[in-house]
């Protein structure tokens, strides 16, 4: 009976001292987490998924988007697979590193010069897509101030 008493007393002192290291506050959180559900039910229903809305981009930047998805659509249309996959691959960056995206457009916008179509109207609607494209990067690089575009 006495070893008990001793196993009990040591048990309780251990108790108190791990509750002293921890803090009162912290244990009692976590004693409160513990709590039984309410309904038993609730544990077999399927939790409603939580919607995360992205952060709303820069107006310019949407029209980097737009534009972008316009030309890689033309692009992708018209054969030229390749380089409407770098174009769509490069607006995807926009949203997690907004300057290594527009860097990726501005250097899929160099190859796209090399791109010649027989027809004049395609080539002339080719020009103007590139021409909106560059205009819409040129002023998101001038709004963040990265300025890799030399203006005459």
């Amino acid at each position: 009976m006495l070893d008990a008493a001793v196993a009990f007393l040591v048990f309780l002192l251990v108790g108190a001292g791990v509750v002293v290291m921890l803090g009162p506050r912290r244990v009692m959180r976590r004693f409160a987490s513990l709590r039984r559900p309410n309904k038993i039910a609730s544990l077999f229903e399927p939790r409603r998924p939580v919607e995360v809305v992205p952060p709303a981009a820069n107006q310019k930047t949407q029209r980097v988007v737009v534009a972008a998805g316009r030309l890689a659509n033309w692009m992708r249309a018209h054969g030229h697979d390749d380089v409407a996959r770098d174009i769509r691959n490069a607006t995807a960056r926009l949203n997690g590193n907004e300057p290594a995206g527009l860097y990726a457009l501005q250097t899929t916008l160099r190859r796209i010069r090399v791109v010649n179509i027989s027809d004049s109207a395609a080539q002339e609607r080719l020009k103007s897509l590139v021409s909106e494209l560059r205009t819409a990067v040129e002023d998101r690089f001038e709004q963040l101030e990265l300025l890799p575009f030399r203006r005459p």
